[in-house]
């Protein structure tokens, strides 16, 4: 067999090789995972799992790939969502202290009343400001929870996003455009005890593009989270 024909079949042979890591990206990272777990080490298992999980086994295999799904980076939308609510719960703690003082005014005037019409006048005008008050700290109360629950989805998903990516913290990434590879992959383990097993990995791949300076990044899967299934 001449030089030519080794070189072609080398040249096939790393070919086939590529494709089949790029085809099945969830069983290279699988097979990394479980070989970390295997020796115990924590610190590799957190370079690809957000929340890694050590799992008991003695075998493991993949049963279930889910299909993938390609979803528009949410983070920018996110982002502009929290700072709408921000600016609401700003505008709200102004609307809730003055209702308050209101409140703290109408009960100053009922302690000062003298005649019994005075009184009866006041402690209405207590119970229309109390009333007021409570209605004005509810909406602030939930309007604060939705800023709360707003900031901390933000915080996750660019979390979730810059472990990804891989490249450290990233100042502009709220503002990055792209795409999210989400996929799920149920693996049956059998434990060292000889029972079995179902975990759930949720993985998850960013390609996003800083539009200001024309620069893409290309995100590795990670696993987000793992679940046993019941």
């Amino acid at each position: 067999m001449n030089r030519k024909v080794l070189s072609i079949i080398g040249v096939l042979i790393i070919f086939l090789a590529f494709q089949s890591c790029a085809s099945k990206p969830e069983r290279t990272l699988l097979k990394r995972y479980f070989d970390a777990v295997s020796l115990r080490d924590t610190t590799t298992m957190s370079t690809m799992a957000l929340e890694p999980v050590s799992i008991d086994f003695a075998s493991w295999e993949i049963i279930a790939i889910g299909e993938e799904t390609v979803e528009p980076f949410k983070l920018p939308e996110m982002d502009k969502k929290e700072q709408e609510l921000k600016k609401k719960v700003e505008e709200s703690v102004g609307i809730t202290l003055d209702a308050r003082d209101a409140l703290d005014e109408a009960k100053f005037e009922l302690e000062n009343a003298r005649t019994r019409s005075a009184r009866r006048a006041a402690r209405k005008k207590v119970e229309e400001m109390q009333k007021k008050y409570d209605e004005q700290y509810e909406k602030h109360k939930n309007l604060q929870k939705e800023y709360n629950e707003a900031k901390a989805a933000a915080a996750r998903e660019e979390e979730i996003a810059t472990f990804s990516l891989g490249t450290g913290e990233l100042p502009t990434i709220r503002t990055f455009t792209g795409k999210v590879r989400f996929k799920t992959v149920d693996v049956a383990v059998k434990q060292k005890d000889g029972e079995s097993k179902t975990y759930r990995f949720y993985l998850r791949k960013y390609d996003l593009t800083d539009e200001s300076l024309g620069r893409h990044y290309r995100g590795r899967w990670i696993i987000e989270r793992i679940e046993e299934v019941k």
